[in-house]
């Protein structure tokens, strides 16, 4: 472990914060600088830094973060026991700080080593993808990958893999629900995804999700390189599995013939994604991930921020970096969208933090969302998408989705996404076919004691042996080098092939 005893005990982080956060496990009586704690104090948590009366504000970040549900000392734990979520009020002004992308020169720009698609997309990873319609196909698909994963490829030795995209819907399903139409996004935005090289699509043949209609519904076009085929109509698993094989062993020469060549950052769009979040992720990865995305934007690229539960109470630091009124208002309609959902379902926003979450330090959405809104940097917002929307328009962008991360990226890679940056303070393990996914630790601890599926490390800015933009620096250059070939600690272990989640929305009929 690490010797931080020379680091700062506790951050301030706003000078109108009534909260400070602890860099270290604190014992009862300890003087951090500005207070004598008054108990034991854990790492990453808040502390009282004067008296707070019952139902006042308060304060970290220099944003209300909730309410004091009881009289809070100076030197207290603030926390579940005297902290309550209230619901946002925060006001929200339109296209304030908004205005264009400061991209730099063009010949200043820097460029990666990509796979030029015959659309003009650009992939980062040369994958076969095996996309099912429905629950009923997933065994076949499944059955056809685990051959290759077997067999591998021979000498083809330029393809990375072969994935199944297996589910659990696509029948019992109405056809006019947010649901059916969410699902049949993802599939035809994987479909579309720069970073597989050739699809195959495989239903079974009477799901109400059919693989025609979704051809012609998004203007798939059937080809060498996009083949499908039903269960029912080759007759049976045995056939299909075996045909299925068959197709993707002819592609296998054209696929290995592509080769990476020098492709400018506009071929990227990189998903900002936190999760297993802690007291520091706010802090230190979050920023430093904000500080990346910001010089991905200005080489041309494009950063997607996600996980609309995540963004509540922290929306107006959105609102005000918006191009016009007419995106500012695209993000409130979700936030708006998310108040109804949450309260038809019997649930609501604050349910968010998690178990891990809230052992780590954060209390609150509000508190969670202040943090996290901190990945999207500080560049103009050029455009929010519906879940699993193609995104289109370069620079920093925002994506409607759930905060559970599986479903998050699944919309954002059906999106185009084609590299995933993921922070994390608790240790979050996945991956995400077939985009790879750089792991950022938020601290040293959890960074020591899971090296092997952290890629970067931003712990070291809570004692000031680094700062977020030479943390952000390094996300940066490991973006570059992890979009031209080099592996992601996450792609060692092979992960990916089950955080496929289509968001499942609505009724089942």
């Amino acid at each position: 472990m690490s010797d931080h005893s020379t680091a700062p005990a506790v951050i301030r982080l706003h000078l109108l914060d009534n909260v400070v956060v602890a860099t270290r496990a604190i014992e009862a009586g300890q003087d951090v600088g500005e207070v004598l704690t008054a108990h034991f104090i854990p790492s990453g948590h808040k502390i009282a830094v004067r008296p707070i009366k019952k139902g006042d504000a308060v304060l970290k970040y220099g944003q209300v973060i909730g309410t004091a549900s009881c009289d809070i000392q100076a030197g207290e734990h603030v926390h579940l026991q005297n902290l309550a979520m209230l619901d946002s009020a925060v006001s929200h002004e339109f296209a304030v700080d908004g205005g264009p992308t400061p991209l730099l020169p063009e010949n200043e720009r820097r460029t990666f080593q990509g796979y030029l698609r015959p659309d003009g997309l650009v992939g980062t990873r040369n994958y076969i993808g095996i996309i099912t319609s429905v629950n009923c196909s997933a065994t076949v698909s499944r059955a056809v990958a685990d051959h290759f994963k077997t067999n591998g490829f021979g000498n083809y030795s330029n393809i990375d893999g072969v994935v199944a995209l297996t589910h659990g819907t696509g029948c019992a399903i109405p056809m006019n629900t947010e649901g059916y139409q969410y699902l049949r996004r993802v599939l035809s935005g994987y479909a579309k995804n720069p970073n597989f090289a050739a699809v195959l699509m495989i239903g079974l043949g009477c799901e109400t999700n059919q693989v025609s209609h979704l051809v012609k519904a998004f203007e798939l076009e059937e080809g060498p390189l996009l083949r499908t085929m039903t269960i029912q109509k080759l007759g049976g698993t045995r056939k299909t599995i075996e045909e299925a094989i068959s197709i993707i062993k002819d592609l296998l020469p054209e696929i290995n013939a592509v080769k990476r060549t020098p492709q400018p950052l506009s071929g990227l769009k990189v998903a900002l994604q936190c999760g297993g979040s802690d007291g520091y992720s706010g802090i230190t990865a979050n920023p430093a991930l904000g500080f990346a995305a910001d010089l991905v934007v200005r080489h041309g690229g494009t950063a997607v921020l996600s996980e609309t539960p995540e963004i509540y109470g922290a929306e107006h630091l959105l609102t005000r970096r918006a191009t016009s009124p007419a995106i500012a208002e695209k993000l409130i309609a979700r936030i708006e969208w998310w108040r109804k959902y949450t309260t038809r379902n019997d649930a609501e926003l604050n349910n968010n933090p998690s178990h891990g979450n809230k052992e780590g330090g954060l209390t609150t959405i509000l508190e969670k969302s202040l943090g996290a809104v901190a990945k999207g940097g500080s560049m103009p917002l050029m455009e929010v998408y519906e879940y699993a929307e193609l995104i289109t328009t370069p620079g920093f962008v925002f994506m409607d989705t759930p905060g559970y991360d599986p479903v998050a990226v699944t919309g954002q890679v059906a999106g185009g996404c084609n590299m995933i940056v993921f922070t994390t303070g608790r240790g979050s393990v996945s991956g995400f076919k077939p985009a790879p996914c750089i792991k950022v630790a938020t601290n040293n601890e959890m960074y020591e004691h899971m090296s092997e599926d952290m890629d970067i490390n931003c712990g070291k800015i809570i004692d000031g042996s680094d700062s977020i933009e030479a943390a952000g620096t390094r996300i940066f250059e490991k973006i570059i080098a992890i979009a031209s070939g080099d592996r992601t600690l996450s792609e060692g272990y092979n992960y990916g092939d089950n955080e496929f989640v289509p968001w499942q929305i609505g009724a089942v009929t």
